[in-house]
C-alpha cells in the first residue's frame, strides 16, 4: 500500500516564527508525506511574500485581509486586494480569498467601530471571491453565525461556494450550515487535547466528506509541543507547530473516526480538492 499523503490547507509558512528556516521546516513535512501545503495571506504587506513563497516551495497560496489584522489596514487595501487578485488571476498557484472573516474573541475588534469594520472588510472580500472565481479560506472564531450570514448574503443567487471555514469549533447545526453551503471545515491541532472534548466529538461524527486537515502552523500547536506557563517558565520550551506535525495530527483524527491514516488522508485530500478546485490543476505530489 502506498503510503498515506496529506494536505495541510492552511498553514503560514511565511511567519516570523520560521524565519530563515521555512524552506527546511517545508522540507520536513514533504518527508513526512504532506505533498501540499495552502498559504494563506494576512495583510497587504505579505501578499508578495506568501506568493513567492508558494512558488518556491510548489505550494498555493491565498490573498486576503484577515480580522486581525483589519485594525491596522488602510481604506485603499481592499482597492489593493482586488487589484493583486486580478494581477494573478492566471497564476495557478493562488487558490483562494484568505484569510477572511470575523473574530469577536480578541475585546478590542468588538467595540462597536471595529465590528462594523470587520463586517465591511468581510462582506467587500467575499464579493472579491466572487468577482474573481476563486474559493475562500474562513476565520470565524466566537463569529460562526455572522459569517454564516455573509455567506448567505453575498451569496444569494450566486450559487453555493467553495472553501474551507478553518479551525471549526462550532455546533454540529452550525457544521451543518457550512457544509450545506458548500464548504468544508478545517480541522487541526486542538484536536489532540482530551479536554477538547466538543471539538473531538466534531470531527468523529461529522461526514468524512466534509472534513479537511491543517495545522495552522505556527499556531494552534498539538498537544505534544505545548507548555504549560508553569513549565515555560521552569525553562521548558514551547516547541513550534510545524507542517510536519500535520500525519501525526492526521492519525489522532483518524484514530476517533476508527479508521485508518491513510483512508483518512485519501478522504481529506479528496475534500481539500473540492474545497479548493484551482488546486486540481496543480502538480501535488505527483498524484495528477
Amino acid at each position: 500500500m502506498t503510503s498515506a499523503k496529506w494536505i495541510d490547507t492552511h498553514c503560514h509558512l511565511d511567519a516570523q516564527e520560521f524565519g530563515t528556516l521555512a524552506h527546511e521546516f517545508r522540507a520536513q513535512a514533504a518527508i513526512n508525506n504532506v505533498v501540499h501545503c495552502v498559504l494563506p495571506a494576512v495583510e497587504v504587506s505579505n501578499f508578495e511574500a506568501v506568493r513567492k513563497l508558494a512558488h518556491a516551495t510548489g505550494d498555493s497560496y491565498c490573498l486576503g485581509i484577515h480580522p486581525l489584522y483589519v485594525s491596522r489596514a488602510k481604506d485603499d487595501d481592499l482597492e489593493r486586494l482586488d487589484a493583486a487578485l486580478a494581477q494573478h488571476h492566471d497564476d495557478p498557484r493562488l487558490v483562494a480569498v484568505g484569510e477572511i472573516g470575523l473574530d469577536f474573541f480578541v475585546p478590542a475588534l468588538c467595540e462597536p467601530l471595529m465590528r462594523e469594520r470587520q463586517q465591511h472588510f468581510y462582506q467587500t472580500q467575499l464579493q472579491l471571491a466572487h468577482k474573481h472565481g476563486l474559493a475562500v479560506i474562513l476565520h470565524s472564531r466566537r463569529s460562526v453565525d455572522q459569517v454564516l450570514k455573509g455567506l448567505r448574503d453575498v451569496g444569494r443567487n450566486v450559487g453555493p461556494w467553495h472553501g474551507i471555514a478553518h479551525a471549526f469549533n462550532g455546533s454540529f447545526e452550525q457544521a451543518q450550515a457550512f457544509i450545506g453551503l458548500g464548504l468544508k471545515l478545517g480541522f487541526g491541532g486542538a484536536l489532540t487535547y482530551d479536554r477538547a472534548l466538543h471539538l473531538r466529538r466534531l470531527a468523529a461524527d461529522l461526514p468524512l466528506s466534509a472534513i479537511v486537515m491543517e495545522t495552522d502552523a505556527p499556531d494552534m500547536p498539538p498537544h505534544w509541543l505545548y507548555k504549560t506557563a508553569q513549565q515555560r517558565a521552569a525553562g521548558e520550551s514551547q516547541g513550534i507547530n510545524t507542517p510536519g506535525e500535520l500525519p501525526r495530527v492526521g492519525a489522532e483524527l483518524a484514530a476517533l473516526r476508527g479508521i485508518s491514516a491513510a483512508d483518512l488522508a485519501a478522504a481529506t485530500l479528496r475534500n481539500a480538492l473540492d474545497a479548493l478546485p484551482r488546486l486540481q490543476h496543480l502538480p501535488i505530489g505527483g498524484l495528477l
